[in-house]
């Protein structure tokens, strides 16, 4: 008895939603995004300020010149994950981005885990750029706000609560939310707008920093280090520990493992444009659009982050660079003072995209678990003329102020990294296993061993089920090993995705030997060489099996090359990254998912479509996603 109830309770965790919505259920959302605005909306949430900022950091310290082959290779591991959520947002295009991704995939648990992430992250992102963003405009004023504040209303709770009640954050992020309340549309023309100014910025300083720069700042010596040191010395006010290393000089000065240490900083200024998919039931033609505003919106973001850092490295030598404000710095090198209020309109320009980019896909994946029931009912409701998920979007718009009120969030920004790979992880996982799976209805029928099965037009005869014959059992099984095979069976499916989930295993090890013992693997430590030689030729054998898998043929708008190569190498690139996270920072992530659990398992899995649909009698239709319920009903 109790191993049946506990059998039971673990298949209500893998529950998982439909793949194809209901041919009825029409989307409650107003479908008014183009591709356009979705490029907009990605571009605006990715190149925030630290285009302003990174490339002065990672040039000084770790990469000189070659910070734009950092940038590069950041972008190209980007890509990665871009394409994954780009073959689903053409697969099921839909509200709530990697939540619903991972429901439809990997079931019911994980796609909350997924979904109280990405709301963790979207809160503390915008809620640090709201004080970034007062942060800036203080500075452009003297400082007379933090004073006056500091002053009047100080805070003495170190490492929980900031030093001051910011006020000005506050309202910036309620006035949002106002904006937001009023609907996508014209969410989409601030956007635009703030992101074109963006834009225009940073293509001036890319031309200019062509035009003031010298192409000998891409090959110093030792030489030009010792006349820098000598001119800070005598210059009054300076000296010469405000200059970073030099390294080995040239384009290159702190060799190969700089380049990789630059490239994993700057991969994180690329993450924003997963919220492009949340956009799947606003979008016009989501199907089209989705891909191709995540390809558009990537590209843009390389081509701004490599010309800022190339002109910013003409300009001023890397060891010479001012890290808190590298590019009004860098013109006040070549002469050219002025542009720095130019640099500081659109740094303002690029807080306000990122800010509206981090608030606009939160209230959509609350929307779309509130929808699905694993969140409370009432944050689906839609508003009649806006149609909007309007308490959604007040409920969100109301953490994030007070968060940006009252909370030191420097120490939680790595938190949102953590939610932010684990979601891309998911995808990337969703994609390779989905890829190997039978169409639902041979599934369904291979299930039942079901005689019957409607063939759809232009469908393989050999994809029907073969039966329960010896000969159908035969084929059935030699599937698993014919690359040549029409198309995917249960059997085959069943076998990708228990290796998929094994090789996610092997790269977490492997992924946690690289980031925690880096000396003694590359120094030739015999145990630790093994054990990554062994890891490595498991992973090796595992893909090898995966890739002799039929794939599904199901026409797509985007497909995602090169699988199963390209999926793997996009979760191990994420949970590197995540292995390198410090022990707070997962400590601070094990509270968040407590709280979550408590939701889940106190309302979302008893309160879930999935638990209403088992719970229906088997004469009854059950609801499909996306239908309105009593409790989701227009207000």
């Amino acid at each position: 008895m109790l191993c049946q109830h506990l059998w039971r309770f673990g298949q209500k965790l893998v529950r998982r939603r439909p793949l194809e919505p209901s041919e009825q259920a029409e989307s409650r959302l107003s479908r008014c995004l183009s591709t356009l605005d979705l490029v907009a909306l990605g571009v605006g949430s990715t190149l925030g300020a630290g285009v302003y900022v990174l490339a002065g950091e990672v040039a000084k310290e770790k990469a000189g010149p070659a910070i734009v082959i950092c940038f590069l290779v950041a972008a190209l591991t980007s890509v990665l994950s871009g394409l994954c959520y780009a073959e689903f947002g053409a697969r099921v295009p839909c509200s709530g981005s990697a939540y619903l991704y991972s429901y439809v995939t990997v079931g019911q648990l994980l796609a909350f885990v997924t979904g109280w992430n990405l709301i963790l992250s979207y809160v503390i992102g915008a809620a640090s750029v709201a004080r970034a963003w007062s942060t800036s405009f203080d500075n452009l004023i003297g400082g007379h706000m933090a004073r006056a504040l500091q002053g009047t209303f100080p805070l003495h709770v170190p490492h929980v609560l900031a030093s001051y009640p910011d006020f000005f954050a506050l309202g910036l992020v309620l006035l949002l939310t106002g904006l937001l309340a009023l609907g996508a549309r014209e969410s989409a023309l601030v956007t635009k707008a703030f992101t074109g100014v963006n834009l225009l910025v940073l293509g001036g300083v890319t031309v200019s920093g062509f035009i003031k720069g010298e192409l000998h700042n891409w090959r110093l010596t030792e030489l030009d280090y010792s006349r820098a040191v000598a001119t800070a010395l005598n210059s009054s006010g300076h000296n010469s520990s405000s200059l970073g290393p030099l390294g080995a000089g040239g384009f290159v000065p702190f060799g190969f493992d700089g380049i990789l240490r630059g490239a994993a900083t700057c991969f994180f200024a690329f993450i924003g444009f997963d919220c492009i998919a949340t956009t799947g039931e606003e979008a016009r033609n989501p199907q089209r659009s989705t891909p191709l505003g995540i390809a558009i919106s990537l590209f843009i973001c390389f081509l701004a982050y490599f010309g800022v850092s190339a002109a910013l490295t003409l300009m001023v030598p890397y060891y010479q660079i001012h890290v808190e404000s590298p590019l009004p710095e860098a013109f006040v090198h070549v002469g050219w003072a002025p542009v720095r209020y130019a640099v500081a309109v659109g740094t303002l320009c690029a807080l306000s995209s990122s800010l509206l980019g981090a608030m606009f896909p939160m209230p959509r994946v609350i929307y779309a678990m509130a929808e699905d029931g694993l969140l409370f009912r009432s944050l689906a409701r839609i508003h009649p003329r806006t149609r909007m998920p309007a308490l959604a979007t007040a409920v969100s718009g109301v953490v994030a102020a007070v968060m940006a009120f009252l909370f030191e969030l420097g120490d939680l920004v790595d938190l949102t990294s953590i939610g932010t790979l684990l979601s891309y992880s998911l995808v990337a996982f969703s994609v390779l296993v989905l890829r190997y799976q039978p169409d639902q209805n041979i599934r369904e029928s291979e299930k039942t061993g079901g005689q019957e099965l409607e063939m759809k037009p232009g469908q393989p005869e050999a994809l029907a089920p073969e039966g329960t014959s010896d000969a159908g059992s035969w084929k059935t099984l030699s599937s698993q090993c014919s690359p040549g095979d029409p198309g995917p069976s249960l059997k085959s499916g069943q076998a990708v995705y228990g290796c998929a989930s094994v090789l996610v295993l092997l790269l977490a090890a492997f992924s946690l030997m690289l980031a925690q013992w880096p000396g003694r693997l590359f120094s030739g430590d015999p145990v630790c060489t093994s054990v990554a030689v062994l890891l490595l030729l498991l992973v090796l054998g595992l893909t090898l099996v995966v890739w002799r898998q039929p794939q599904n043929a199901t026409p797509l708008y985007f497909k995602a090359p090169a699988l199963p190569v390209l999926p793997l190498v996009s979760i191990f690139v994420n949970l590197y990254l995540m292995m390198q996270m410090a022990g707070r920072t997962w400590a601070q992530f094990a509270v968040w998912m407590a709280i979550g659990f408590a939701i889940y398992f106190g309302y979302g899995i008893r309160h879930s479509l999935e638990e209403k649909n088992d719970r229906q009698p088997p004469d009854s239709s059950p609801q499909a996603p996306g239908e309105s319920s009593p409790d989701t009903e227009v207000v």
